[in-house]
């Protein structure tokens, strides 16, 4: 049976990336069966990617048969996967963030979680020495993921092996890193044609904290502005949101990539609380600034309080 490679819901560039180039590996490297797969539409980046370099938008999928085999990558939490997963035959999880749990397993697998910005530089470890028969458009790929994850270097969850990889695959493909990453920033800003509720779930992840169940959406953009002139039709969203996802709140941060600092959202008690206790912040309106705050992963996820 052919193998499903995919992500998260939601997909970003890595989540849509990763499983192009995880299923490259096993087809053209292990001669398995494989194909790339994915639990949402790409976003405005990822979108721009694949057209970049001319990868096929990998098939939309909403389950998983039972016993299907598949791979996932770049999660590893139950909330960001189908609600059929533990019924899959999971032969493999490739991931960068932390250990959640409730992913069960018919017997044991291969689970590579390593402490990198990116599940492609993970899988360029995983592949040794075959790493080098990589044809450029899955270089083009892996490249992108990793200026996506780490935001051309600023995110602080960039590591040496990840600048190292991208600085080797951006001189292979001859690219300027600084021309491209603005490239893939500009596609990701622009998110005019989107609506707020589309927003809210575009980049967003779902987390339990004391209790309360959260969905975390950050959007990453060079035009903060374009954003957070629509702060008073994105907070109105907010419960609606919440309430369709099952969620307790929806917190929102915008990300300005060039600042290198990020603005949530202050619609309620609840969320002010969240970025006081959580950030030591300050709240005297709707919005607050976190200086400094780039990643989801490293800086928001773990510090979150109520």
């Amino acid at each position: 049976m052919t193998i499903q490679v995919f992500g998260h819901k939601s997909p970003d560039t890595d989540s849509t990336g990763s499983p192009i180039i995880w299923a490259w590996y096993l087809n053209d490297v292990k001669g398995q069966q494989a194909e790339p797969v994915l639990l949402g539409e790409p976003n405005t980046e990822a979108a721009f990617v694949l057209q970049k370099w001319n990868l096929p938008k990998p098939r939309i999928i909403a389950g998983i048969d039972a016993g299907a085999p598949v791979i996932i990558v770049d999660t590893n939490n139950p909330a960001e996967l189908p609600a059929d997963i533990n019924d899959a035959d999971i032969q493999a999880i490739i991931d960068h963030h932390k250990l959640v749990g409730g992913i069960e397993t018919s017997g044991p697998i291969n689970i590579t979680i390593r402490p990198l910005a990116c599940t492609a530089t993970i899988m360029h470890n995983l592949m040794g020495p075959n790493a080098a028969a990589m044809p450029d458009h899955i270089k083009g790929a892996m490249l992108s993921c990793i200026l996506s994850d780490t935001l051309e270097f600023r995110s602080p969850t960039t590591t040496d092996q990840d600048r190292k990889l991208a600085v080797a695959l951006a001189n292979d493909l001859g690219l300027s890193i600084p021309e491209y990453a603005a490239e893939m920033f500009a596609a990701k800003s622009d998110v005019s044609a989107f609506s707020e509720a589309e927003l809210l779930r575009m980049d967003s992840k779902e987390y339990e904290v004391a209790g309360k169940q959260f969905r975390v959406s950050v959007l990453e953009t060079t035009s903060p502005k374009s954003v957070l002139d629509r702060k008073d039709a994105l907070m109105a969203a907010m419960p609606g949101v919440a309430a369709e996802d099952g969620a307790d709140q929806v917190l929102l941060f915008v990300v300005d990539i060039l600042n290198e600092e990020a603005t949530m959202l202050i619609p309620n008690a609840l969320s002010k609380t969240v970025a006081e206790k959580s950030f030591g912040a300050t709240v005297t309106g709707d919005t607050v600034v976190l200086p400094g705050i780039m990643s989801r992963k490293k800086q928001i996820i773990p510090n979150l309080k109520v």
